[in-house]
């Protein structure tokens, strides 16, 4: 007779064996994730930050009063607007958009100057912004050749304020600025 032998029972495999099976599994998974963001994140760089054009035009306003104020108070500069400046795309993706603007990104900044200003008070102006600033912990970033000049830039919001004199027509200029942001979709300037 032929008798038919029972399948041998199944038997779970070891729970050690089951553990590395999923580790390996989440591993993979893992894996796979961080290579997606690390290559999304290599094709467009760091992304810009949300910025309201409104609310940095208002910082940006603030400080020009500040300024003024610093330099001697009177008001003999002539109105400021806010204008935008054009921001790139960043990452590999900016080799597929060489000198092109992105519209959804924008720089704001604030130029103004004044004529025949004498040395001296230009000075005593100077002096007075930069205590200002790094009492106010602005960081100094950068000296104009002529010592006549700088650059300071705020630690937490990037933006940054350049004040110059030039001795050729006594003129002193100054640019309040801030970094490239992601402005609201509809933004008109």
């Amino acid at each position: 007779m032929n008798s038919v032998q029972p399948a041998p029972a199944a038997t779970a495999p070891p729970s050690g064996a089951r553990l590395l099976r999923t580790a390996l599994v989440l591993a993979g998974v893992a894996l796979l994730g961080a290579m997606s963001w690390g290559g999304y994140r290599l094709w467009n760089g760091a992304p810009y930050p949300e910025v309201d054009p409104n609310v940095v035009a208002m910082r940006l306003r603030e400080q020009a009063e500040r300024v003024e104020e610093d330099l001697d108070g009177r008001s003999r500069f002539e109105a400021r607007h806010v204008d935008t400046g054009a921001c790139y795309y960043r990452g590999l993706r900016s080799f597929a958009h060489i000198d092109e603007a992105r519209r959804d990104v924008r720089s704001f900044d604030l130029d103004w100057r004044a004529t025949d200003v004498p040395q001296a008070t230009a000075r005593a102006g100077q002096e007075r912004i930069r205590n200002r600033l790094s009492q106010q912990g602005w960081k100094p970033t950068d000296e104009h050749p002529s010592g006549m000049g700088f650059r300071f830039e705020h630690p937490d919001t990037g933006d940054k304020v350049d004040v110059g004199w030039y001795e050729a027509t006594g003129t002193l200029a100054v640019s309040i600025y801030a970094p490239c942001g992601k402005v609201p979709d509809g933004f008109d300037e």
